[in-house]
Formats: C-alpha cells, sequence, structure tokens
C-alpha cells in the first residue's frame, strides 16, 4: 500500500485500485508491440547480447513510464473526481481522508469539520461512484499493433538490405533486379575439438573459428541457371538449387572475400565483396611458476629440484612433456642424456598447472653437470596440433676450477678465481663495519666506510680492465695526450698505444662471450652503486649491491663451458689460378654508378600516382601484389575490398579515400638519393674568392 492509500477509507481502496490496473494495462498495451519488434530486430540482424540488452533497457523504460502515469491516480486526484460526480459529497470529501487534506482548515472533534465527516461516512456505503477508470484507446491501438506488424514482416523480408547497410562499403541489392540476393543464412559448425555449437548467421559477412564448415543458403528473386560463390583466391563453389533455396557447404581455413556470380550474365548478383574473417586457433600458453630464474646453482644438501608451470589454450590442453636432459663432462668430453616425462596436472581442459619433483640422485646428477629441463605443451587440435615450449632451465652443479683447456677449434677462457673472493670480503668488512656503527665514532666510522669504497673502486678497476674498459688512469693519460708524448719521446709504451692494436675498448676484447661480458657488466654496475654508498659513509645502503654484484660474479665462477671463437679476422682465399691473368670477372668497379634497386612494391607508387589524379589505377597488378604479400600485410582482405569497391563504383569518392588511407602505409621509403654539391651563385663565388679558397666544381692545380 502507498502512502497516498493510507489515507483513504477502507471501501475506496478496491476502487482506486482497479483504475490504476486499468491504466497500466492501456500503457503496457501501448508500449509492448514496438518493444517486442525492436528485440526481434536486433536478435535477427545484430546478435543475441544487443538483443538482450537491448530488452533490458527497454523493460526498464516500460516500467518506468508506467509508475509515472500511476502517480497521477492519488487520494488527490480521486476527491476532485468523485466531489465533481457526485453532489451528495458537497465538496468536502477530503475530509474522509486521515488526516486531513491540505486545504481544509484542521478542527477539534467538536467542530463543525468533525459533524462534515461524520456525515460523509454514513453517505458513503449508499453512494453509488462512477466508473472512473480510463477507456480503451482503440484509434492508438490498431495504429500501433498495425504498425508492430508490418515493421515485423518488412523485417523478415528484406534482410539483405539490413546486412548491405551493416557492411563496410558493399552497395545495397536491388530486390527489383532480377537475380538479386533477397536473403542469406549461413549455418556455422565449427570442429569438434573445440567443444563450440552450432551458429546461425543471417549475412554472408561471417567470422568463424578456423576449420569450420560453412553451410550456405541464398534466397534470389529470380532463378538463375546457375549461382556461384567466387573466392579471391580463384577458387569456386557451385551453389545448387533446392526447393527456392540455394545451397552449397565449404570448410574454411582461412580468411577469404566471397562474390555471388549468377548465370546468365544478364542476371547479375550483387557486385559487393562479402567477407569470411577467420578465428585462428592460438597455440597454448605456458608460464613457469618455479624456478624463477633461468640458470640455478645446485644449494648445499639439496636433493631434488621443484618444478611448475602453468598452462592455458582457447579451446583445450592436450598433452605436456617434460623433456629432461643431463650433460656429464667437460671440454669436449660432453655427454648428453635426454628423457622426457608426460604431466598430469590440476585443473579444466582450457587451464591447467602441472607440478614435478625431480630426483636427483636418480637422475644421475653429479658433481659439475648440468640439469636442463624444458616443458612443451600442445593444444587438443587432432591433426598438426599446436604446440609451445618454454625456455630451458638449467640446474648446475658447480665443478672445482680447472686449467684452461686449449688445442681446440675455439679457446676455453676461465675467470680468475681472485678477483671472486675480493667482493665477498667487502661484504664482509661492509657487514662488520655497520654491526660497529653505534659503538663507533662518527669520524672513525666515516674514515672505515671511505677505505671501503675504495677498495670497492680498485676492485672495479679490476674487472674493468678485464673487460677490455678504460681505466681511470688511461683516461686521465688521454686527456694530457699531446703532452705526455711530448715528454716520453721513443718510449715503446706510446708507439703501441698510437699504432698498436686497441685493447682498452669493450668491442675490441674479445677474450669473454657475449653472456659472461653481460654478466661482468651488471656486476660492475653494482660495485658502481656500492661503492657510491661507501663513500656516503652509508655500507647499509651498500651491502644489497656488494650481494647482487657477487651473485652475477658467482654465475661467471660456475659457468665452465664457455667456448670462444678464434680471435682474429676471416678473409677470403685467394684464387691463384687467376693471379696476374688479368680475368675480372665477378668483379665490380666501384666507381660506377650505382645501379637502381629492382623493388617488388613498384605497383604501389603506379596506383598512389593514378588515385592522386584520379584515374583507373591497375587493379590487376594490385591484386597481384596482395596475393605475393598477403601473410605480412596487416589487412589484406580489408586492402581487396577497397580496391574492389572503387573499382565497381569510381566516382565515389569515400570509397577512393579510404584506398589511399590503407594504401599510405604499405607505400616503400624512398632511396637517399646522391646530390652534387650545389654551385654557388655570383655572390657566394665572391666570397670564396676574398678568403683564397677555390671554387667548387674547379680544378686544383
Amino acid at each position: 500500500m502507498s502512502r497516498s492509500d493510507a489515507v483513504l477509507p477502507p471501501a475506496l481502496l478496491p476502487w482506486i485500485r482497479g483504475i490504476r490496473r486499468r491504466a497500466a494495462a492501456i500503457r503496457i498495451a501501448l508500449l509492448a508491440p514496438p518493444v517486442a519488434v525492436a528485440i526481434v530486430i536486433a536478435d535477427r540482424f545484430a546478435n543475441s547480447a544487443v538483443a538482450v540488452a537491448l530488452a533490458v533497457l527497454l523493460l526498464a523504460i516500460v516500467v518506468v513510464v508506467t509508475r509515472h502515469a500511476l502517480q497521477r491516480y492519488d487520494a488527490r486526484w480521486l476527491a476532485r473526481r468523485l466531489n465533481a460526480a457526485l453532489p451528495t459529497f458537497e465538496d468536502s470529501l477530503e475530509l474522509l481522508f486521515e488526516p486531513a487534506g491540505a486545504n481544509v482548515p484542521q478542527a477539534g472533534p467538536g467542530g463543525l469539520a468533525a459533524l462534515q465527516r461524520a456525515r460523509l461516512q454514513a453517505r458513503l456505503p449508499r453512494a453509488t461512484l462512477p466508473d472512473l477508470r480510463p477507456a480503451y484507446p482503440g484509434r492508438w491501438f490498431a495504429a500501433v499493433w498495425g504498425g508492430a506488424v508490418l515493421v515485423f514482416m518488412l523485417a523478415l523480408q528484406a534482410p539483405a538490405l539490413w546486412s548491405a547497410l551493416h557492411l563496410s562499403g558493399a552497395h545495397a541489392p536491388d530486390a527489383a533486379r532480377p537475380g538479386a540476393l533477397l536473403a542469406a543464412r549461413v549455418q556455422v559448425e565449427p570442429p569438434a575439438y573445440t567443444g563450440l555449437g552450432t551458429q546461425l548467421l543471417q549475412s554472408l559477412d561471417v567470422k568463424v573459428p578456423e576449420g569450420s564448415k560453412l553451410r550456405f543458403e541464398l534466397r534470389l528473386a529470380a532463378d538463375p541457371n546457375r549461382a556461384t560463390l567466387e573466392f579471391h583466391d580463384g577458387s569456386r563453389l557451385v551453389l545448387r538449387h533446392e526447393q527456392e533455396v540455394w545451397r552449397a557447404e565449404r570448410v574454411i581455413e582461412a580468411a577469404t572475400l566471397v562474390r555471388l556470380r549468377l548465370d546468365p550474365a544478364g542476371l547479375a548478383g550483387e557486385d559487393g565483396l562479402h567477407r569470411i574473417d577467420v578465428i585462428k586457433d592460438r597455440p597454448p600458453e605456458v608460464k613457469v611458476l618455479t624456478p624463477d630464474r633461468t640458470l640455478n646453482v645446485l644449494e648445499r644438501g639439496q636433493k631434488t629440484w621443484s618444478l611448475g608451470f602453468e598452462a592455458s589454450d582457447d579451446y583445450g590442453l592436450g598433452p605436456a612433456v617434460l623433456s629432461v636432459a643431463l650433460a656429464q663432462g667437460s671440454g669436449e668430453n660432453i655427454k648428453t642424456t635426454q628423457q622426457t616425462l608426460v604431466l598430469e596436472g590440476n585443473g579444466d581442459a582450457r587451464h591447467r598447472v602441472y607440478r614435478k619433483t625431480l630426483d636427483l640422485d636418480a637422475l644421475g646428477f653429479a658433481e659439475g653437470d648440468d640439469l636442463v629441463v624444458r616443458l612443451a605443451v600442445s593444444d587438443n587440435r587432432p591433426e598438426q596440433p599446436n604446440q609451445t615450449e618454454s625456455a630451458s632451465f638449467i640446474l648446475r652443479w658447480p665443478s672445482a676450477p680447472t686449467a684452461a683447456s686449449i688445442g681446440m677449434e675455439g679457446l676455453v677462457q676461465k675467470t680468475l678465481p681472485a678477483y671472486f673472493a675480493s667482493e665477498r670480503q667487502i661484504i664482509i668488512d661492509s657487514e662488520a663495519l655497520q654491526a660497529t656503527r653505534a659503538t663507533l665514532a662518527a669520524q672513525r666510522f666515516e674514515a672505515r666506510s671511505d677505505e671501503l669504497g675504495v677498495e670497492q673502486k680498485v676492485l672495479r678497476l679490476r674487472y674493468g680492465e678485464f673487460l677490455g674498459e678504460e681505466s681511470e688512469a688511461s683516461a686521465q693519460h688521454d686527456d694530457d695526450a699531446p703532452a705526455a708524448k711530448a715528454q716520453g719521446f721513443g718510449d715503446g709504451s706510446n708507439v703501441t698505444s698510437q699504432f698498436g692494436h686497441v685493447h682498452d675498448k669493450p668491442e675490441a676484447a674479445t677474450l669473454l662471450d657475449v653472456e659472461t661480458r653481460r654478466l661482468l657488466k651488471a656486476a660492475l654496475g653494482e660495485m658502481w652503486q656500492a661503492e657510491l654508498h661507501l663513500r656516503q659513509a652509508n655500507p647499509d645502503l651498500a651491502l644489497p649491491f656488494e650481494y647482487k654484484a657477487l651473485e652475477y660474479i658467482k654465475q661467471v665462477q660456475q659457468a665452465e663451458r664457455i667456448y670462444l671463437a678464434r680471435a682474429g679476422v676471416q678473409l677470403p682465399e685467394v684464387d691463384l689460378g687467376r693471379r696476374l691473368s688479368g680475368d675480372r670477372t665477378g668483379l665490380r668497379d666501384r666507381d660506377a654508378a650505382v645501379p637502381p634497386v629492382a623493388s617488388d612494391d613498384a605497383p604501389l607508387g603506379a596506383i598512389w600516382q593514378a588515385l592522386d589524379r584520379d584515374t583507373a589505377p591497375p587493379w590487376q597488378a594490385l591484386e597481384d601484389w596482395v596475393h605475393r604479400h598477403q601473410s605480412t600485410l596487416p589487412d589484406a582482405l580489408g586492402l581487396l575490398a577497397a580496391a574492389d569497391r572503387l573499382e565497381h563504383d569510381p566516382h565515389c569518392g569515400v570509397c577512393r579515400a579510404q584506398l589511399r588511407a590503407l594504401l599510405w602505409p604499405l607505400l616503400p621509403q624512398p632511396a637517399t638519393a646522391l646530390r652534387p654539391r650545389p654551385q654557388p651563385d655570383a655572390a657566394g663565388a665572391a666570397y670564396l674568392q676574398a678568403l683564397g679558397a677555390p671554387q667548387l666544381g674547379s680544378q686544383s692545380p
């Protein structure tokens, strides 16, 4: 019961509720037909999600409109209508409502108001109340329901028109023209392994999973002798005529464009291309949970190695195989043992977590060995399943330092053990200094921290020399190079630095491989930060960088199998048979002009120029170019469709602009042209002559 109904006499409650029910029924009867037609059209020509969203929105609007319309049928409206219809109430029906109406003065029980209220209460049961329910608007009902039925029938009979309005640039079919497409329905049956159900689409422009079987059903305004679907790759699909419907089936493996062709030629079907996009079956995604790093060093007392992987796929996961390789030995005598383990994951068909604990003793993992694991996960595709492999993860048992191997094709570089103990000593001294900070005098503490910073600097410079980087002393020597050379004339070191092989550049250092150099450079960066904080008397801030530097150095120390190519330039062998013979076959003249480069993108330039001049571009050349580069283009089908629209409608300015927008990112960059130096004018020549400089282009004496 609403707040306004609470003041009404009980005898009037059923009566006013009947009035409201009639008003609500009229509103719903007027709003229901357009709402139903809108939902049906959205479901038929858009998709189910749009139809559901539209239904919720329209129903909410109907509820709000109906509630707003019923608010006028309140107690004040009822009193006004009854006073006008029944003179026996003497325009004072408001006195029956408690509390009294706003227009009636307040009075006590013994006043005139109480006397009149008692009289009205006695008359109300004997009064014949008029029918105040709103009348049904017959004309409005006929107009609304008739219009809804008409719109619904047009929607059922003209799906092709709706589809054409939503195609990108497709021309609307002419239903009055013989052979025009009236309706198209495509039944999509995805592959069984996807687990997707069959879809029924009302257009030739569809987006389907890879490998889906499409069943085409077309209705034409007239019956041609033959109807064919032509695909842009040159293949054809002949439609069969069954009960006024043209049907055909085809499995779609790749995105394509299709056009309807009718025979005889006078019954031309739709000129526009229809696009069939394909949703590719993506390979599984693999995420490594444990370990958290690629290279792992065996800890003391470690007997097992725990591995964790997470995999997901768009349709479903297949088998997961863990590859375990054990590398034993050193130098050239390395023996590798390979085995595979099938893992059973936990989770559903599309998302699983795999965990495996390897027993190192059972695998024969011993000192100096490397254990390499990698997970390969396939999806549930029956033929040629997609497979994803994780990165390789290594568990290394560090071996004792050995002498560098020689006599191989390459060199095995061993890092110097003395370098690796120094950083550990700096860490020990920094921890000890930090522990005595509360008891040590501030001046002594700062001095000791600065001394540690100097030691860190010395160690960093030693590593810099080992990598081939410049030291601070050499940098200072380079700044004073003229003076130093003048004072040390005849010094062999100066001659070597000027004319010898440069070893103080990182690019010239050939002792280490790329990965080892990367680790050592990372260690140098951490040493820089540690030195900075030690010089500022903050050993607590320097310790994290010292730990990180030591960790990088350990990885270098444990990288035993580092093979480096021999240094030197590999020159081509000299053909002694042609020496001193004057045979220049295969040689090129360096002074000759640069020959033009033949580019496969030449058709794009011609097409762009034709579009700029509003002339007909070479369409066949564009189509051939797109077919050759289809795998590398961002939207090959869109480019072909835009070209087809402009070819069939040369006066379409929007079509021309769309094609230009698609071609612009594909145009080749112009080659750099070698231009001659411009000759100076009279003023420039006079200026150069005044300076005593020879003019450009003149011969030197």
